[in-house]
Order: C-alpha cells, then structure tokens, then sequence
C-alpha cells in the first residue's frame, strides 16, 4: 500500500491556495479541471516531498493534499469538507476481502476494479485506488451494493 493524498474541499480557492502555498509553503505539483464535472483538484506537496513527487496519470501525484475546489457553491456540514484520505493498494479485490474478513465494511465497493471507500472508527473516509490499470470486473464485487456514506 502506498500513501496518495488527503482531499480537502475548500470554499474560496484564492483564500486556500494564498493559505497552503503562500503562508504555509506548500507548491503546486498539478491541477485537474473538470468542466463537466465543475469543480477543480489542486494537488499541493510540501517542499521536501516535490523532488519525491510520485505522479501517475491513475492516481494523481503523492504525497499531496488534493484541494477540491466544487464551482457551484455548496455548504459543507458533518465533516464533509474534509474528504478522505487515499492509499494505492496492489490487488483492489484482495484488499477489500481481507479488510471484510477482519470486519471491516466496503461501504463504496470496487465495482470497477478500480476505487473502493471505506470508514475509519471515527468515521474518516479511506479511498482505495487500483494500481495502474483497473482490474476487470469480477463477482462479488461487481453487484455489490453501497453500505452507508463513503
């Protein structure tokens, strides 16, 4: 498993990015728009990680924060601005069967063969992201329901 990023989403992205970058020192290692989609990823490293900067065209640069910038004004209650944290992990289908086998619940299955959630104790979301390529969709995975928020 490797480390990938923290997604937080942010209200006014001059005001964060001014924060993060100008304030605190972090750089900018990519920016993601989505027109379709209407928001923006802005991926920020700390200055010590740039010159360690992992980026796959999958899973994004690591180790970053991701700043989710939704174009459409929205509030965020319930700790939904702090999005979850991302780790790339190598078989996506035997990491879930394990972590369901130690009584941890899939709350976003990997349908996809690509990306799963799932909740810490303290309900933080965890996204599990496939390494390089998606793998081809398999049973049970593929027809399995949502459990909760993710």
């Amino acid at each position: 498993m490797k480390y990938l990023h923290t997604m937080i989403r942010v209200h006014d992205l001059d005001k964060s990015l001014d924060f993060y970058c100008n304030k605190l020192g972090l750089q900018e290692v990519n920016r993601y728009e989505s027109e379709e989609g209407r928001f923006s990823l802005i991926f920020l490293a700390a200055g010590d990680d740039v010159g360690q900067i992992n980026s796959d065209e999958e899973t994004g640069p690591s180790p970053c924060i991701e700043l989710t910038y939704n174009w459409d004004p929205e509030t965020y209650s319930g700790g939904r601005n702090f999005g979850h944290l991302a780790f790339a992990v190598d078989d996506i289908y035997e990491t879930c069967q394990n972590l369901m086998n130690q009584g941890i619940t899939i709350n976003r299955p990997p349908r996809d063969g690509r990306m799963a959630f799932i909740r810490s104790p303290d309900e933080i979301s965890i996204e599990l992201l496939q390494k390089g390529d998606a793998l081809p969709s398999l049973e049970p995975w593929s027809s399995m329901d949502n459990s909760g928020e993710w």
